[in-house]
């Protein structure tokens, strides 16, 4: 904090040329509290959007992927066929009799859980863009111009880990836990805040994973990461990345090794970008 508070002040006093210019500690704190301000208030703007349109909302994109037509699992069927197993992947049916409410504030609480979850998601190239624009001024000047675009592909990133979490992980998890049952006897009926909670947690999370290779980029900027150290812990994050898997996958192997190797490739991604700021660096200063 103390490093990055000195390279914000520095790069003040260059722009300036002026020493009372120059942020103080608290005037930094107080840029950075506005910038979480305006944050909130965009996230709290897609979820009253969010709010207003739950019923197509959950129709459309969450209550679909209890049935058997969720193109998720269309295409493993098609896939199965294509690689010679017939049927074997294929998903007829999902053991799901109902979605219930149990509780009087159930459906309320889940709705505004849904919906800023929601707002999170749709507002996070605006708060990327508030947060980048606070970091920025501890960079110089040719760090920034090999940092040109790091919004637009945090953004995409994030959003493809989206995707990827609705369209791989939470189908899985839906498919596998309504499926699973210790007797034939028992019935699966599910809370509604059970089943919408685990997919928009599941898919959340996902996006994030997503930004490891800009969480990378951003610390080796500010000299907190080194592609030496990501290799050097490379098999530790390979057992973080498993255990990561386990935890947001049903418990099976094939889900938990298909989530672990996209994220693995972010690592090894990672270290590239990493790499190359470093080279970058190295490059400026002769």
């Amino acid at each position: 904090m103390c490093y990055f508070y000195a390279q914000m002040s520095q790069k003040s006093l260059n722009k300036g040329g002026e020493e009372n210019e120059q942020l103080s500690f608290l005037g930094h704190l107080e840029e950075l509290r506005w910038k979480l301000v305006k944050s909130v208030i965009a996230i709290i703007l897609f979820a009253v959007v969010i709010f207003i349109f739950t019923e197509p909302i959950v129709g459309s994109v969450f209550m679909n992927m209890k049935e058997s037509t969720f193109p998720t699992y269309i295409f493993l069927c098609n896939l199965g066929e294509m690689i010679g197993v017939g049927d074997g992947m294929c998903i007829e049916t999902i053991q799901i009799n109902s979605i219930q409410s149990l509780d009087m504030t159930g459906q309320f609480n889940t709705n505004i859980y849904m919906a800023l979850i929601g707002g999170l998601i749709a507002a996070f190239p605006f708060i990327f863009w508030q947060f980048w624009s606070f970091v920025k001024p501890a960079l110089k000047d040719k760090e920034l111009s090999v940092s040109k675009g790091v919004i637009f592909w945090a953004s995409l990133l994030f959003f493809f880990g989206i995707a990827f979490g609705y369209f791989l992980i939470s189908p899985l998890c839906v498919q596998f836990f309504g499926n699973y049952k210790i007797l034939d006897s028992v019935d699966n009926n599910f809370r509604i805040n059970s089943y919408l909670s685990m997919i928009t947690t599941t898919t959340f999370l996902s996006g994030l994973f997503f930004e490891l290779p800009v969480v990378i980029f951003i610390s080796t900027k500010l000299g907190l990461v080194s592609p030496e150290l990501l290799r050097k812990y490379r098999r530790h994050a390979i057992v973080v990345v498993l255990i990561l898997a386990a935890l947001i996958t049903p418990p099976d192997v094939i889900s938990q090794v298909m989530v672990a190797i996209p994220i693995m490739l972010l690592y090894e991604a990672g270290i590239y970008v990493s790499k190359l700021v470093v080279s970058r660096k190295q490059d400026s200063a002769r």
